[in-house]
């Protein structure tokens, strides 16, 4: 693949499923080598002009998993992001190759743009073995995800670019549990925060993609349990927010086309920073996967900020 080839993504948004495998369907770089193999791939265009972290995620664990033996899955991935990216741009993803034990494979992974690191990533990946197994329990009382509203019911008719792109542009159908926090905040400031999550359509039977996909989708909801402790929304006048790293294991075989359950919650915030942790359950109860992230939280602290903020709420 040329960097001309990799070009970007504009799939009917009718069909973001299909978008989703495209953004994941990485190609090898030719005539590019060094100490790292070397990918490319596409950048899908959002409202802000930003690469979406969640994407550069699970871009950088598919780059991994091509340079190990393909019975290793990825069982756990750190990574912090750097700089933000232009989703008017490709991506460059370099892999070294740190270790291949006697069952696990570790790999450094690098998201360039432009030549600078937009986010560096360290996977482990794992041979599937046997031991010693339990699991924290699924929440009770959780009312299916059939009852609840899709954000394109609570934005559907909302004339703005981000509405319409949250609203059908986004792979993953979600559904909040409590009163979602797009353009207001509603109910108890509790430092928690669930949703029911899956692709809109079907995905191909490969386990890795079916990973990555789910390390996509961890990055959409989780610092919402912070913000609804503290009584704040997406639109919340001249407050800034961005994710500084993430942190991701997963425990157990999962299928993101399949509705999974995403629960959140914030131990503690501090000093412009806040930290959220979620746990990821399958329909059936199984703890599929772990997820923490830190993030940039930054509230206005003068009248300038409130009235740039105030303009942002009134358009949506």
């Amino acid at each position: 693949m040329t960097e001309a080839d990799a070009g970007l993504q504009g799939l009917p948004a009718q069909d973001p499923t299909a978008l989703l495998i495209q953004l994941l369907n990485l190609g090898e770089l030719e005539g590019a080598r060094t100490d790292e193999d070397i990918f490319m791939g596409p950048s899908q265009r959002q409202p802000r002009q930003r690469v979406f972290g969640g994407q550069v995620l699970a871009q950088s664990l598919i780059a991994g998993s091509r340079t190990v033996e393909p019975e290793r899955s990825v069982h756990s991935m750190h990574g912090y992001f750097l700089r933000p990216g232009d989703a008017n741009k490709p991506i460059t993803f370099g892999v070294q190759r740190l270790r291949d034990g006697r069952s696990f494979s570790a790999r450094r992974v690098h998201a360039y743009q432009e030549g600078m690191p937009i986010l560096s990533m360290i996977a482990s990946f794992q041979a599937e073995d046997k031991g010693i197994d339990h699991q924290s329990e699924m929440p009770a009382g959780i009312p299916d995800p059939e009852s609840l509203p899709s954000t394109a019911d609570l934005l559907g008719k909302i004339d703005h670019p981000v509405a319409r792109h949250w609203a059908y542009e986004r792979p993953f159908d979600i559904r909040h549990v409590d009163p979602a926090l797009y353009v207001s905040a509603e109910g108890r400031k509790e430092a928690r925060n669930a949703v029911w999550m899956k692709t809109f359509g079907p995905m191909p039977d490969d386990a890795g993609l079916h990973r990555a996909a789910l390390a996509y989708a961890s990055d959409y909801t989780l610092l919402e349990s912070i913000l609804r402790r503290h009584g704040m929304s997406w639109i919340t006048p001249g407050m800034s927010v961005a994710s500084l790293d993430h942190a991701m294991w997963w425990h157990r075989p999962v299928r993101v086309d399949e509705w999974l359950l995403y629960v959140q919650e914030s131990p503690s915030a501090q000093g412009a920073r806040g930290l959220a942790t979620g746990r990821i359950f399958s329909r059936d109860g199984r703890h599929v996967a772990t997820v923490a992230q830190e993030g940039m939280i930054r509230v206005p602290s003068d009248q300038a900020d409130k009235s740039a903020g105030a303009v942002q709420s009134a358009v949506l």
